[in-house]
C-alpha cells in the first residue's frame, strides 16, 4: 500500500440505520417514495461492505424524528486532528447534529463546531491530502465556509472554496476522491478547472450519479447500475464494490452520505 493518506485510509466508520419516517425525507425532485424494506437491505449491504474494507463500524439507532438522519455524513467533518460539527442548511436537519455529538465526543479529543449564522454540510466537503475543497451550494453558504476555514487554519489545513453546478445538491454529488492524486468527477463539475492539479476520471455519459463513491482503504464503494463508469474504474486498477442505492437515490443520497469515515 502507498504512503499513509488519512483522506482515504481509515479504520472506523459511523452509520445510522434508516427510520421508517425516511419516506418523508427531503428530495430535490420527487422520483418516487423509497421502498423502506429494500432500503434496509441495501443499508445492511453497505455496512457489510465497510466491514469488508476494514472498518470497525458503529451502527447508530434510527431517528424517527429526523427522516434524513441516516445521512450522517452531513453532520460532521472528521479529520486526524479532530472533528468539526456542522450546521446543516436544511432547517429540518439542524437537530441531527445534537443527536450524533455525544458519539463523536467519545471518539475525538478535539471537537469544534460551526456556530452560525452560516450553514455548512459535509456533503459539500472533499478532503484530499493537500487541501479541503468546499462547495458553496443550496445547503452550504459563504458564512459557513468562512467559519470552517478559521477552524481548519488552526489545524494546519488549507481550505479552497469552489462552486457547485446549478441544480446539483452537494459538491460531492458530483465528485469523489479515488486516491491521493485522483478524483472521480462529472464533466459538468470539472469543466471549471477546479481539479486541474489532480488526475481526473470522468463518469460516463448519463451516469453522473456514479460520481458519489467512497474510497475506503483498498476498495471503491459505488452505486450499482452504472456499468460504463464501473468499467472505467476497473480498467484504471481500482477494486470496486457495487452496492444497491436505488432507494437512497430517491432522497438525493449517495455512497458517501451514509457514513462518517475516519
Amino acid at each position: 500500500m502507498s504512503e499513509y493518506d488519512p483522506s482515504w485510509q481509515f479504520t472506523r466508520a459511523i452509520t445510522r440505520r434508516p427510520a421508517s419516517s425516511v419516506t418523508a425525507g427531503l428530495r430535490g425532485v420527487d422520483i418516487g417514495t423509497p421502498d423502506f424494506d429494500l432500503m434496509l437491505r441495501h443499508h445492511a449491504q453497505y455496512v457489510e461492505a465497510l466491514h469488508e474494507a476494514g472498518a470497525r463500524v458503529i451502527e447508530l439507532d434510527p431517528l424517527d424524528d429526523f427522516p434524513d438522519g441516516l445521512f450522517v455524513e452531513d453532520t460532521a467533518l472528521c479529520l486526524p486532528e479532530g472533528v468539526v460539527l456542522m450546521r446543516p442548511g436544511a432547517p429540518t436537519r439542524l437537530g441531527e447534529v445534537a443527536q450524533i455529538e455525544p458519539v463523536l465526543q467519545g471518539l475525538f479529543d478535539k471537537v469544534a463546531r460551526i456556530d452560525g449564522p452560516g450553514t455548512i454540510e459535509a456533503g459539500d466537503i472533499l478532503t484530499t491530502s493537500r487541501e479541503v475543497l468546499v462547495g458553496q451550494s443550496l445547503r452550504t453558504n459563504s458564512e459557513g465556509i468562512a467559519e470552517l476555514a478559521s477552524i481548519l487554519s488552526n489545524w494546519g489545513h488549507v481550505l479552497r472554496e469552489v462552486s457547485v453546478p446549478e441544480g446539483v445538491l452537494h459538491f460531492k454529488t458530483d465528485c469523489s476522491l479515488l486516491d491521493t492524486t485522483t478524483i472521480l468527477s462529472t464533466e459538468r463539475l470539472a469543466k471549471s478547472g477546479i481539479f486541474s492539479d489532480y488526475n481526473v476520471i470522468f463518469t460516463a455519459d448519463e451516469e453522473e450519479e456514479a460520481a458519489n463513491a467512497i474510497r475506503y482503504n483498498d476498495f471503491v464503494l459505488m452505486s450499482a447500475g452504472f456499468p460504463k463508469t464501473a468499467q472505467r474504474l476497473t480498467e484504471a486498477g481500482y477494486h470496486i464494490k457495487q452496492l444497491g442505492n436505488s432507494e437512497c437515490a430517491k432522497l438525493d443520497g449517495g455512497m458517501s452520505c451514509l457514513s462518517l469515515r475516519f
